[in-house]
Order: C-alpha cells, then structure tokens, then sequence
C-alpha cells in the first residue's frame, strides 16, 4: 500500500485520477478508500488477476476500511455466513430511492454496499464509489477479477443463478455506533422539557 498517495495523486492509478476530480475536497477516508480500491485493482484487476481467490464480501468490505490491516494480503476472507453476521452488525437496510444522488466515496465520509442475494445468505457485496459515473459500483466478479460495474451489469451477472431475481439486489448503509453520523456533524439540538 502506498503511504504517500497524496503527492503523487494524478501520476500512478487510474482509479484515484477517475475518482478524483482536479478540485475535489477530499474526505480524510475517501483517500484511503480510493488507495484501497488501486490496491485492490493491481492485485485483482480483471485483465490479469493475480490474486483471485479472495470473496467478493471481503473486497467490498476492504475498500470500505472495515479491516485493521496493512494490506488487501492481510484481509480477512470471509464467507457468506460471516458476511450475513458483518452485515447485520455493521450496516442498516435502505430503500435504493434513499441513496444519495452525487455520491463520491472519495468525498464523503459514509458508506454504502450493495448486497446481491438474501442479506441473510448474501452472494455478492459490491460498494458504492461514484453515483455519477456509469458503473458507480466496486466488487469483484465470481471467477474474475476487480472493476467497476453499472447496476445493469450487475443484474446481467447475477439474476437467474441460484434463484436471484431482480428484487434481490439491497441496499445498505453504515451504522454509526458510538460517534455522530455525519449528516448530523455541525447540527444544534435544543430538547426542551
């Protein structure tokens, strides 16, 4: 993993120069994600995917920064049981209308994952990257390497295996135990009695 991406920002990965616009206020995480998601497509890519025995669950989960550890070797595998459990506790189901509508992981310090399947038997997680671009979503593919895919792609790849239908692709958004969501950062409440 690269520690000083930011000077060197629009030189290496295509990733970064696509999910980083010239003046874009970036988010202390979108850095990091964005370097995550570099790592991830050198080691993954679906050109020439050096290490494709990695699930789809701890890509996605990688990307979004859910693992303390230096590096994509490092991340824990998971399967679908340990991903339904890692869903139920870190994430909370909304409706796709409730997504946001300019949405770049690089700018905004909230996370959303796509989960293919039934949440308690999920087949596929993909994270959302950028809902402006054509294929705002990041995973990798059963069989192939990381990319970006659009919604469209996603159902193509998905919809009539192991009885998935189009009402199977759920939306999900991080939790924020314990600290202050970011929506609500810089926000007055007065309770009165």
């Amino acid at each position: 993993m690269r520690n000083n991406l930011i000077h060197d920002i629009n030189l290496d990965f295509p990733a970064t120069r696509t999910l980083v616009p010239k003046s874009a206020g970036m988010a202390p995480d979108g850095l990091r994600s964005s370097e995550r998601i570099d790592e991830v497509m050198m080691m993954c890519d679906r050109d020439q995917p050096v290490y494709e025995q990695i699930s789809s669950f701890s890509i996605a989960l990688y990307t979004l920064g859910f693992f303390d550890c230096p590096d994509l070797m490092s991340a824990e595998e998971m399967d679908a049981q340990k991903a339904a459990a890692f869903l139920k506790d870190h994430f909370t189901e909304i409706r796709q209308a409730a997504l946001p509508i300019h949405y770049r992981i690089t700018e905004s310090s909230e996370r959303y994952l796509l989960v293919v399947g039934d949440p308690l038997f999920p087949r596929h997680f993909a994270s959302l990257v950028d809902t402006n671009s054509a294929r705002p979503f990041f995973s990798k593919l059963p069989f192939f390497g990381a990319g970006f895919d659009s919604m469209e792609e996603l159902k193509k790849e998905f919809v009539d295996i192991d009885g998935i239908t189009d009402q199977d692709f759920h939306f999900f958004k991080k939790n924020w135990y314990g600290t202050i969501p970011p929506e609500s950062v810089g926000k007055i409440y007065i309770v009165k009695d």
